[in-house]
């Protein structure tokens, strides 16, 4: 079992290119199951955090790889 807590400091991956996408901002729950169905990652498109705006981006649980011990790997083509 993972805290949430401990689930947001790990950065997030991508196996495709292995990129880093960012860190976990939010979760989406569905309440009958309880089951995760998605992470919500804030990709920052901030020059030293002051300008631009946080962006999000939404991976679906079924894209997550692997999740590690500082790591989680998700397999996302991201669109250009």
């Amino acid at each position: 079992m993972i805290k949430i807590s401990e689930f947001q400091s790990k950065d997030v991956v991508n196996v495709a290119n292995g990129k880093k996408l960012g860190n976990i901002g939010d979760i989406d729950i569905n309440l009958q199951t309880g089951y995760i169905e998605a992470v919500i990652i804030l990709r920052t498109g901030k020059i030293f955090g002051l300008f631009g705006k946080e962006e999000e981006t939404i991976i679906p649980w079924s894209n997550i790889v692997k999740v590690g011990a500082d790591v989680i790997l998700v397999r996302f083509n991201e669109e250009v």
